[in-house]
């Protein structure tokens, strides 16, 4: 049997530094085939060009969120195990849903979001709601590999920014969901291809860009919550590491 995927202790510091990790080619084979033909098969058969806005701000193929070949993009490829290792010796609660995004080609009109971080003050809650995780998982399904064909644009190092933020400038129901000095920024690109996962602490703000592109930019997200996250919520906007028991000890003072 095989042993169980971990994180390097590099990986771990540089989570802690850049709040991201990436594996590359990390999902492939029938795991990999599988939930990128589901997902093109609902493209082509059943996307509905009239709920555009409605997809974008929430999911993609609403439909197949619990369908075994993309929940087996999590549960039989090695992310369980490396999202389990992240928070050890918490546990994540079971994930039971794959929220699917997808960036249109060829330039189309699809709302673009600013820079934020999810479950915040999004304008399809109620101001006082917060749908907040712990961190999510990202999987590539299918897309080029450049900075214009929709690709996720991220801010390294951005959760420490954002949890003073939430410390000090921001109250639960206000619209504003990053200070200036993080909505101002482009963010790197996640180029990837298909196959390709990143790991990204909540706090870490990020957008997701144009797709220019003449193929769709298809992403499969995991949110992984902390077993106590609901307890916790409020508090870990402000605290990075409050769920994370193993990491708490490498963050530098001055970081969170």
């Amino acid at each position: 049997m095989p042993r169980p995927l971990t994180w390097s202790g590099d990986e771990r510091r540089r989570f802690v530094d850049d709040g991201v990790l990436i594996r590359r080619g990390l999902i492939h084979g029938t795991v990999l085939s599988r939930a990128r033909g589901l997902v093109g098969s609902w493209l082509t058969e059943a996307y509905d060009p009239a709920r555009l806005t409605a997809y974008t701000e929430r999911s993609f193929a609403p439909e197949l969120e619990e369908h075994p070949d993309l929940l087996a993009l999590y549960q039989r490829s090695g992310l369980a195990e490396l999202a389990e290792d992240l928070l050890r010796p918490a546990c994540p609660t079971p994930v039971a849903r794959a929220q699917i995004q997808v960036r249109l080609p060829y330039g189309a009109e699809q709302p673009v979001k600013r820079m934020h971080v999810d479950g915040v003050s999004c304008p399809h809650l109620e101001p006082s709601d917060l749908r907040t995780f712990t961190f999510i998982v990202g999987v590539v399904l299918d897309g080029g590999a450049t900075a214009d064909a929709g690709a996720l644009h991220y801010v390294p190092g951005g959760h420490h920014r954002m949890a003073r933020y939430f410390a000090t400038d921001w109250v639960l129901g206000q619209p504003a969901q990053t200070p200036d000095d993080i909505d101002a920024q482009d963010g790197i690109a996640f180029t990837a291809e298909p196959g390709d996962v990143i790991v990204m602490h909540h706090l870490v703000p990020h957008r997701v860009g144009i797709n220019t592109s003449n193929t769709p930019r298809v992403m499969a997200y995991f949110r992984i919550r902390h077993a106590q996250h609901p307890e916790l919520a409020l508090r870990a906007l402000s605290d990075p590491w409050l769920e994370y028991p193993a990491l708490a000890g490498l963050a530098r003072p001055g970081t969170a």
